[in-house]
């Protein structure tokens, strides 16, 4: 079995269930590379899946085998429509894409984020509550479609390689905040993407 590296390190909570305390942190620009669609929230997680093994061997191809971590970026969201969603990866510089997988970046920023294990909506729903209740503004905007957001992902903190089960993986929420962080408006509320 393949150790995990420094860059990398296992969760401590991997048989855990748990949400994590929501914290701010600064990040510079990441670079990475993605599949971008459209698809409905019911049945997402069968195309993430899809989309992700799909990813796994487009990297392999490429010689670029320890890429990681995978990541589930959400541009635009509206949980009664249509999700814009990306499924991705960090690279450790730029990486060229094709027609198929783009290279892009996550932006600098500081970023609200926690760390949860199988509680998804739950663990969303911790961070959007907390960050209101701080008076957090996020990088986002009313889009024609649902709320957008410059940067907003799950990142897959489990080397799938070593822990197959997705039910157990360690999962870090980030939402970028407003570049006028500190300070400004309160959330004006979640919208579509409660």
């Amino acid at each position: 079995m393949a150790k995990p590296s420094l860059h990398h390190p296992e969760p401590a909570h991997a048989e855990q269930q748990y949400i994590g305390k929501p914290v701010i942190q600064y990040r510079s620009e990441r670079s990475c590379v993605g599949i971008r669609t459209v698809t409905p929230f019911k049945g997402m997680f069968a195309v993430v899946d899809q989309l992700l093994k799909e990813l796994r061997v487009w990297l392999k191809a490429q010689g670029a085998t320890d890429a990681r971590p995978f990541f589930l970026r959400l541009h635009v969201i509206d949980m009664n429509g249509p999700m814009d969603i990306e499924v991705g990866c960090l690279v450790p510089e730029p990486f060229p894409g094709d027609e198929r997988v783009r290279p892009g970046v996550l932006p600098a920023g500081q970023y609200a984020s926690l760390r949860y294990s199988r509680y998804a909506l739950r663990a969303n729903r911790a961070l959007l509550d907390w960050a209101k209740q701080e008076g957090l503004v996020w990088d986002r905007w009313d889009a024609p479609t649902g709320d957008g957001f410059r940067c907003r992902y799950e990142a897959y903190l489990t080397d799938y390689r070593l822990e197959p089960r997705k039910s157990v993986w360690e999962v870090e929420l980030s939402i970028k905040l407003s570049d006028d962080f500190p300070g400004g408006a309160p959330l004006a509320g979640d919208g579509r993407a409660e």
